[in-house]
Formats: structure tokens, C-alpha cells, sequence
């Protein structure tokens, strides 16, 4: 309580980051002290305009005028915060000197990256001094990776402690991507050995459990019956996440598997789905194609209402373990945007002001929060079940 706000929103002019601020001045709890933080006072002042459409209060609501190319002014906004969520994307461009801040000053931090390498490399460098000051890192806390992270630790629970369980993920979803979304694709497409060294470098400072067995499945495309769906191996940081959730947690039990795929209902759709990714990848290889890759969708713009209204997701989990079944489904709405909004926010506000469990450094959503998280977003319209 000695900082001046409880949440600082970093890049609230973005598309995501308006959408967050939307959610924040409809359900942040009363008294709770918060700010926009960006580089474009005017922008800023145009968002806060919206949120007092929502709550006239908030046409007091402070602004803070800060850049990622200026860790000066990013320092003052983590010093001045409990909790810093970022949407400032690419995070492999523009993400670090938020989380820097956030180590140094004891601050937690929350973000909705996609991006391996980006959350390898923050590990490296900034794990630690945040474990020494008490910081919570809590990346991927939007659709890349609260369901998969949240809905397997939902699924984990439906089990005893002390078996070993296998999980399988199937995700699908009907939704439009934003120009942000598909350039950090791009970015890490055209990274690839970059993305592979640092997760070799965080491999060599990462503990792993005693006496446990966490591992991931080898995927490939296969049909799934109980689904009547082809399945394929999903290229997300979402498996990682798990894993590293599982590592983490003896609640996973003794032994852990998890495997990762993106669930179709026709092969043809599976094959051009394949065949998209891969051609992506071949794009963003050089700098001619991936430039001409990335003039096809401009950063910045996102779904309209309508087309959000009309989106949704899935995710079904399968799993086994002491010889007991259980499928899990999590559902929602728009995945990349209002959902994700939702689950950032929620995160936030869980750090914030929930009684949560002991944990410091760079640490999953489920690590972190667990139970309040998974209440949060239930009773935020968020749906699980299981059976």
C-alpha cells in the first residue's frame, strides 16, 4: 500500500491495451488506484475519455507519460505501482525494459506475450534479482496461455496427488487476428535460432523437480475420435508454460506428461492450416519476404465488435491418470481480444489484492495464483467443467 496505485496499465493506447482499460473501469473493485502509463499524452487522454463514458469518475484518472526506449521513465512508473500490466508488443523489441523495472523495484508484472524467447531471455536476466526483491514475472496471462495454464491445472485437480497423469490439450477456435498479434508471429518466425539459444541459456539455470517426472509428449497429426477432429501439433509457447507449471507444483503428481495441439473438424482445413503456418515460417526467413509478410496486416488494427461478437474458443483436455478418464472443456468468447483483456485484467487484480501463495521471480499464472485465478475467471464468465 505504500505505492501511489495498486495497478499501472502500460500501453493502454494499443488496441489490446484499450480493451484492458475498458474491462478495468467496468470491474476493477471501488478504490482501487490505478493509471494509464504510454509515450502519447493525447492518446492517452482520448482512452481516458472512453473510460469515462463507462464511469465518470474516471475523468481523474491519471496518466503517466513513459516510453520502453527511456528506462528512466519506465522505472518511475514501476516504482510507482504494485502491479504493471504491459501490452506493449513485440515484446522481444520492447518488452524488456518493463520487466527490468519491474525486477528492480519489487513490482509485479503481468503481459499477454506469445513470444518463448522473450520469456527465456527475461528469465535469464532478470529471474533472479526478482526473486531477491520480492517481484512477481507473470508472463502469458492472456490466451497465449491462461486457459491451457488454468485449465490443466483445473483438470490436475479433478485427480488424487499422488498419481501419474497424462494430459492432452486440443484447442479450437473461431476468431480474427490483429495486425499485433500476427507481426509478433512474424518477429519470432524469423528468429528461430535466437529462440533456440535462449532456451538453451535458460536450460542451464532452470532447476528441475526431485524425485518427479514432468515431461512433454512428442505430438504429431493424428485423428481424434472422441473429438471428431484431426489434430496438430500447436507451435505456441502454451506447452512450456504448463510444463513449467508442473514442474513447479507437486500437485502434478509423480509424473506429469502434457501434449499440445490446434483441433480441426475437416482434413482439408488441417492441411492448409499446416501448409500457412510453414509457408509463414519460409516468409519470415529473409528480409524482403518478411517485410512484404508483414505490409499484408498492419500493426495496430484488430476486429471489429461485431466480428468479436461473433468469436470464440475451446479448449478440451483429455486425460488420464490411476486409472481414472476426465475431459475438461474451457470456453469463452473472442480468445485474442475481449477474453484475453479479461484474463490480463484479472490477473492483475489477483496480484493485487488477493491472499495468494508464496512465490518470487519469473513464475506461471497457475504458480502464482492458482485457486483465486481460477475463481476469478469463472466467475468472470470464463467457463469450466469436467467430467
Amino acid at each position: 500500500m505504500a505505492r501511489e496505485y495498486d495497478i499501472v496499465l502500460f500501453g493502454a493506447t494499443g488496441f489490446t491495451g484499450t480493451l484492458t482499460a475498458e474491462y478495468l473501469a467496468r470491474h476493477a473493485p471501488a478504490g482501487t488506484r490505478w493509471a494509464l502509463a504510454g509515450r502519447n499524452r493525447d492518446k492517452l487522454a482520448a482512452v481516458r475519455d472512453r473510460l469515462a463514458a463507462i464511469d465518470p469518475a474516471l475523468t481523474k484518472l491519471p496518466l503517466l507519460t513513459a516510453d520502453a526506449t527511456d528506462p528512466a521513465s519506465v522505472r518511475a512508473v514501476a516504482s510507482a505501482a504494485r502491479v504493471v500490466i504491459t501490452t506493449v508488443g513485440p515484446y522481444i523489441a520492447h518488452g524488456e525494459p518493463v520487466v527490468a523495472a519491474c525486477a528492480e523495484a519489487g513490482t509485479d508484472y503481468v503481459d499477454l506475450t506469445g513470444e518463448p524467447e522473450f520469456v527465456d531471455r527475461a528469465y535469464v536476466r532478470h529471474h533472479a534479482r526478482a526473486v531477491e526483491t520480492g517481484a512477481r514475472l507473470v508472463h502469458s496471462c492472456g490466451f497465449d496461455s491462461i486457459p491451457y495454464d488454468l485449465g490443466v491445472y483445473y483438470t490436475v485437480r479433478q485427480f488424487p496427488d499422488d498419481v501419474p497423469i497424462a494430459v492432452e490439450g486440443f484447442m479450437q477456435a473461431s476468431a480474427t487476428v490483429s495486425g499485433g498479434t500476427f507481426h509478433s508471429a512474424v518477429t519470432a518466425f524469423s528468429r528461430l535460432r535466437s529462440l533456440a539459444q535462449a532456451a538453451r541459456d535458460r536450460r542451464r539455470l532452470e532447476a528441475r523437480p526431485v524425485g518427479r517426472q514432468v515431461r512433454g509428449t512428442a505430438v504429431r497429426p493424428k485423428r481424434v475420435a472422441v473429438l471428431d477432429a484431426w489434430a496438430l501439433p500447436a507451435p505456441t509457447i502454451d506447452p512450456q508454460v504448463v510444463l513449467r507449471s508442473a514442474r513447479a507444483l507437486d500437485r502434478y503428481g509423480p509424473r506429469f506428461s502434457y501434449g499440445h495441439y490446434v483441433a480441426v473438424k475437416r482434413l482439408r482445413t488441417a492441411l492448409g492450416l499446416a501448409g500457412g503456418v510453414g509457408a509463414m515460417i519460409a516468409l519470415a526467413q529473409l528480409r524482403p519476404t518478411r517485410e512484404w509478410l508483414l505490409a499484408r496486416k498492419p500493426a495496430g488494427d484488430g476486429p471489429t465488435p461485431e466480428q468479436r461478437a461473433r468469436s470464440w474458443f475451446k479448449v478440451t483436455f483429455l486425460a488420464e491418470g490411476g486409472g481414472k478418464r476426465v475431459r475438461t472443456e474451457i470456453t469463452g468468447g473472442d480468445p485474442g481480444y475481449d477474453e484475453t483483456a479479461k484474463m490480463l485484467a484479472e490477473s492483475a487484480l489477483c496480484l493485487a489484492f488477493d491472499d495468494l501463495p508464496p512465490t518470487a521471480g519469473q513464475v506461471t499464472p497457475a504458480t502464482a495464483m492458482g485457486d483465486a485465478l481460477l475463481d476469478r475467471l469463472v466467475a468472470a464468465g470464463i467457463g469450466f467443467t469436467s467430467r
